[in-house]
């Protein structure tokens, strides 16, 4: 920030010193403006293949120059028209990406050419409808449309070789015309408007799926994704954990923010590796005697006031529980003393951690001698 010049306002003094002050002043003033008001020089930095509408502005200090009017300053640099944005891109190149470059129109941007085409990534512009040309089904196995204005799951009933699909930040309120994408193994639907799973019927090669930020108020629909192994569903409206008996292969189940208020239906998931259950209304761990196999679980920001249920579990290597009401350091010892993979635990935020923050870490140590890490700070050396 520029110091302001000193003043004395009742001092007289000579008009040709305050013309020459005012004069100096001015200058510096001017040599100290910032180059630009919004403290960016224009340019979006990506990787070499992105093409992007924001090119920089070699005329921005003149332009941001009060002192200079729109007539004095030069013309801004058009934008250019979707179907110029993919001139320079040669016909055999494989991987398409045009992020925060304002397209609303896919076919203005003559994708029809590309025939070799394996990703295309359009994120961040403001495209209403899917409209990939047919004439890249055979190669295309990745789309990305994050965040644009898509509300309806149209335009690819062709492309059965799709593996990936992303259509996070969205308008889609209904899962639709997936079935036929048997090759489907990551599928993407964050932060849209999806009451209801459904119609994943056939997706038997799914890999992972996130319906994070969404309104799903009851897991359903996914009893046929018998190869899933990731499950995101946080900050959605689920009461319960139901429907995932047949999902034997999930490892990784994240379902925090949401209004659960117990621990279950997580028996039949004995390959289940990491458990994100935080943010919910929890008042005791339960319901995990046949998760054997989980080495991650995440319980931070739930009511618990006592620690327990964590006997079977004996190759825990992360265990997260800040800012819950646990108070008793004999718990913590009892529950995870014997859990010799254990490195890091977090429990910052807990009444045992406020009432004593200059003791609660050496007592921590004390209690687990095993671990590493205690909420953000390393205590050993692995």
């Amino acid at each position: 920030m520029m110091a302001e010049p000193n003043s004395a306002p009742h001092a007289e003094s000579d008009p040709a010193t305050t013309a020459n002050a005012k004069e100096t002043h001015d200058q510096d003033t001017d040599e100290q403006k910032p180059r630009d008001s919004n403290g960016w020089d224009g340019k979006l930095r990506v990787d070499r293949m992105t093409l992007t509408d924001e090119p920089r502005d070699p005329h921005a200090q003149i332009l941001s120059d009060p002192e200079v009017s729109d007539d004095e300053g030069p013309p801004p640099e058009q934008l250019a028209a979707d179907e110029d944005l993919l001139d320079d891109v040669p016909d055999d190149e494989e991987e398409i990406e045009l992020v925060h470059c304002k397209v609303s129109d896919m076919s203005s941007l003559r994708l029809e050419r590309f025939k070799q085409m394996k990703r295309l990534c359009l994120r961040q512009n403001r495209i209403e409808s899917i409209a990939i040309p047919e004439e890249l089904a055979s190669s295309l196995t990745e789309v990305d449309l994050y965040d644009n204005l898509i509300a309806h799951i149209k335009g690819l009933d062709a492309f059965t070789e799709l593996t990936s699909l992303d259509l996070s930040f969205n308008k889609i309120k209904h899962i639709k015309r997936l079935n036929h994408m048997t090759k489907l193994k990551d599928l993407y639907f964050v932060q849209n408007k999806i009451g209801t799973i459904e119609n994943l019927e056939g997706l038997t090669n799914l890999r992972q799926i996130e319906l994070g930020a969404n309104r799903v108020r009851e897991i359903q629909g996914l009893e046929t994704l018998t190869g899933l192994e990731e499950l995101w569903l946080g900050k959605n409206k689920i009461t319960e954990i139901k429907g995932l008996d047949t999902l034997t292969n999930l490892k990784i189940l994240s379902i925090q923010s949401n209004r659960l208020r117990s621990i279950t239906g997580l028996e039949k998931l004995v390959n289940l590796e990491e458990l994100h259950i935080s943010h919910n209304l929890l008042t005791e761990v339960s319901g995990l005697e046949n998760n054997v196999n989980l080495n991650v679980i995440d319980i931070s920001a739930n009511p618990i006031e006592h620690l327990g249920g964590l006997k079977s579990l004996k190759h825990l290597t992360e265990f997260w529980a800040s800012n819950c009401k646990l108070s008793d350091f004999g718990e913590i010892e009892r529950e995870l003393r014997d859990k010799e993979e254990l490195e890091t635990v977090y429990f910052e935020g807990n009444p045992l951690q406020r009432a004593q923050p200059a003791l609660y870490r050496n007592k921590i140590r004390l209690a687990l001698p095993q671990v590493v890490q205690i909420d953000a700070t390393f205590v050993k050396q692995v």
